[in-house]
């Protein structure tokens, strides 16, 4: 049932993998690349709206470059991703051309996801890019970025760029065919999960770490893009970059890989940056009340006293995230008050914050305006 939200889906984000465009020593698969260029302008010609989030650009370079592996260091790998880019995007534009399809090249930071206004500026480019009828072709940009601005992996940048543009659906293209019930690899008895509709703290502890050696993400960032993606409202499908025509299929309703269930309520534009696009300062730890509380529906404000813990060094005003006392993230949100504060407050009554801290300007931590519950 699920699926035929799928079929009608019209703005749709794809991601595809290092692994799915390159082969294991780091050549491109022109092959692949191809197949896809020429399925993504033939969606774009039935009248969908197609965004590709690509990786592949520091692979690119380090096999042009000759380097017998990817460098360690941050600037090895921004100058491999400097020669990489423009190397990649010639190629998609070339095997794009050849079925008359016109793409652009957009490179995203972690700042432009930070910022308000250039967050919202992204917004107005992709929006402008879609109504000329151009597929925007998008990679984090390494060779700017510094660690503190990276996303840091494109699996997540897919699900950021879902929200920015309203996506209906997040298409992650790998080389895994979606969720096991365990690692495949390790465990022959693994079966495919067809469909998620709440990804629970035990799946998340069942993520494994990095991929292929020259990929960055595993299944755990796919979870967290997933994780991002569902809670805008979009639906993210995981499949297997190699399978033929995959994207179409999803696209038709076939159980392709596995669909992670938007929630239903769509995030208005701004609760979508807050949680998605802001920066997360710091985090706090809330007891079991209170985190019963957040669950409930609408949500609540965060009080002082729900709070167990304060990790973090962060400012009033910055976005934080809420856990509960397993460690499971159950909202971010806005904070009235520094970590300082919060370290003195935490667990009192709102009565006491005054006495305690000299001034009080709210009753709570984190008003339930502010509040985006994952």
């Amino acid at each position: 049932m699920n699926r035929e939200v799928l079929v009608k889906a019209k703005r749709i984000v794809v991601k595809v993998g290092t692994s799915t465009i390159t082969y294991p020593n780091g050549k491109m698969n022109f092959t692949q690349i191809e197949r896809l260029a020429r399925e993504l302008t033939d969606l774009s010609n039935q009248g969908r709206e197609i965004i590709l989030v690509t990786s592949g650009a520091v692979a690119v370079g380090v096999d042009r470059l000759g380097l017998a592996e990817k460098p360690k260091t941050i600037p090895g790998k921004q100058a491999a991703a400097a020669v990489g880019q423009g190397i990649l995007m010639h190629v998609y534009e070339k095997l794009f051309g050849e079925y008359g399809q016109i793409v652009a090249q957009v490179l995203l930071t972690k700042g432009d996801a930070v910022d308000r206004h250039r967050y919202t500026n992204s917004r107005n480019t992709f929006q402008a890019l879609l109504e000329q009828k151009v597929i925007p072709i998008v990679n984090e940009n390494d060779v700017v970025a510094l660690d503190e601005l990276k996303i840091g992996d494109n699996d997540n940048m897919s699900a950021l760029v879902a929200g920015i543009v309203d996506a209906d659906v997040d298409i992650i293209l790998s080389d895994v065919a979606g969720l096991y019930t365990a690692n495949p690899q390790t465990n022959p008895s693994a079966t495919l999960l067809s469909e998620v509709t709440d990804i629970t703290p035990e799946i998340e502890a069942s993520a494994g770490g990095a991929g292929t050696k020259n990929a960055v993400g595993g299944m755990f960032t796919k979870l967290q893009a997933a994780k991002a993606a569902v809670s805008s409202g979009i639906n993210l499908v995981i499949a297997l970059g190699e399978e033929p025509n995959v994207i179409t299929r999803i696209l038709n309703g076939e159980e392709v890989g596995t669909l992670f269930v938007s929630k239903e309520n769509r995030l208005q534009f701004r609760k979508r940056w807050l949680a998605f696009g802001a920066r997360i300062m710091g985090k706090i730890v809330v007891d079991a009340g209170c985190a019963n509380a957040i669950c409930k529906a609408g949500g609540c404000s965060i009080l002082p006293a729900g709070i167990t813990t304060v990790v973090g060094c962060f400012e009033t005003g910055n976005t934080i995230s809420v856990v509960d006392g397993a460690g499971h993230e159950m909202a971010r949100g806005l904070t009235n008050y520094s970590s300082e504060e919060l370290h003195i407050i935490k667990g009192a009554k709102t009565s006491e914050i005054e006495e305690l801290i000299g001034h009080k300007h709210f009753d709570e931590v984190i008003h339930r305006d502010n509040l985006v519950i994952l």
